[in-house]
């Protein structure tokens, strides 16, 4: 097994890197894929998250795998997870320099979580700048997205002007994402609503990036 590595990165915190992660990772588990995730922010959000699920119900980690890693040893550490899982998926530090380069390095494709602001997007900047120098692709994504809105359609106009990929598929500004995520967690793990809808068109979207679709 050579499983397909995701980076989530940007450099503005508060952009929902670990919502993305934790979404991604629990939608490509309901299609029966092994899936993996990193954790390199000293923060530690995705770790607490998946902990959190292992002390409710160690059930609700089968089929996922986790691991804390610095950027130095990230490479090994995904060398060894993509051998076991179908996909990994890893959650950076809130800033783009050196140290995140390792991450994007490993990465079959960088995904850049954006929200809806222009303070956001201009933080995305030099998180594209060093994915390509890295020679990696990358998908933006809009998150807490405010449909119909004259900011978000200004964003989404200002992404697209990056000559990046951006998403189809969005993120709403939805309280249920924060309060699942509390709970250890995900959009589909919740009552029916629209938040399922768009986790899955994400990840529906991501796996055609990866060519896994």
């Amino acid at each position: 097994m050579s499983g397909k590595v995701i980076t989530i990165a940007q450099q503005k915190g508060g952009s929902g890197k670990t919502t993305v992660a934790a979404n991604l990772a629990l939608a490509f588990r309901a299609e029966g894929k092994r899936v993996a995730l990193v954790d390199l922010d000293p923060q530690g959000s995705l770790g607490r998250w998946f902990m959190t699920r292992v002390e409710l119900d160690a059930s609700l980690c089968e089929g996922l795998d986790f691991s804390t890693s610095s950027a130095w040893g990230v490479a090994y550490e995904c060398r060894k997870l993509a051998g076991e899982n179908d996909v990994v998926i890893i959650d950076t530090p809130p800033k783009a320099d050196s140290d995140l380069r390792p991450a994007l390095r490993v990465a079959d494709l960088v995904v850049v979580p954006v929200s809806v602001s222009h303070l956001d997007l201009w933080a995305t900047e030099s998180v594209l700048d060093l994915a390509e120098r890295e020679n990696r692709e990358t998908l933006l994504v809009l998150n807490r997205a405010r449909p119909g809105t004259r900011l978000a359609a200004d964003v989404a106009g200002a992404a697209a002007e990056l000559q990046a990929t951006v998403a189809k598929a969005t993120l709403a500004n939805r309280v249920g994402y924060a309060e699942a995520l509390g709970r250890g967690r995900g959009a589909l793990e919740m009552p029916k609503g629209p938040a399922q809808d768009e986790v899955r068109a994400l990840a529906a979207e991501v796996a055609a990036a990866l060519g896994t679709g």
